[in-house]
């Protein structure tokens, strides 16, 4: 073998591995791209790299029978998912920050939106949107001229309280949402796709 295809191929391997280990590590520089409220960075500093693996969540819901419900801890953060009373999936979670807390008590299901956009929380961006001004509150933060808003992205949304709902989200392994209860996205489309509105959801410290 020739030294330059053998020096190609060890490029190519060698970027591979680069790639494998990205995707394995978590800290997936398509991160950096987000929204910084899906993201979970908060000032300067992103927590990609220091979320942990999650080793909690999984289902096992599909082909059982019975009603739905949802308890949720905030202390554990993670929700529990029953059907007819039989536990059958257990999801890791981020929910609201100090100062955002997410409110504790018994509700249900008021609205399922699959590709639902935040009204409230995003980003300033321009006209090529580029983002301007990062994680910002539009009942807040002022628009720097020549930008408009673009809401955070909150897909399997599922609305419980107010402005509060479940959806699909980046977790840093500790409350940091704007009070909304963030999940994987695979543990997300679950529980999506097995409630409906009236889907009782019990939410404790």
């Amino acid at each position: 073998m020739s030294h330059s295809i053998f020096r190609s191929l060890s490029l190519a391997l060698t970027g591979a591995v680069a790639l494998l280990l990205v995707a394995c590590d978590g800290d997936d520089p398509r991160l950096a791209a987000q929204s910084q409220y899906l993201g979970g960075v908060y000032g300067n500093n992103p927590v990609s790299t220091s979320a942990p693996r999650d080793s909690v969540s999984y289902w096992d819901g599909d082909g059982v029978t019975g009603k739905p419900s949802v308890k949720i801890s905030l202390t554990e953060q993670k929700a529990y998912f029953y059907k007819g009373g039989q536990l059958v999936g257990i999801s890791q979670l981020s929910t609201g920050r100090e100062g955002l807390g997410t409110p504790s008590g018994k509700y249900s299901i008021i609205q399922k939106d699959q590709a639902h956009v935040s009204s409230q929380y995003g980003d300033y961006v321009d006209s090529a949107e580029n983002v301007v001004t990062a994680n910002v509150d539009v009942s807040k933060d002022p628009k720097p001229p020549g930008t408009h808003f673009k809401g955070a992205a909150m897909p399997y949304f599922m609305r419980i309280v107010g402005g509060i709902g479940m959806h699909a989200g980046y977790l840093p392994g500790y409350p940091a949402s704007h009070g909304c209860i963030r999940m994987p996205e695979f543990m997300a489309e679950n529980f999506f796709k097995s409630i409906s509105t009236g889907t009782p959801v019990t939410i404790t410290h």
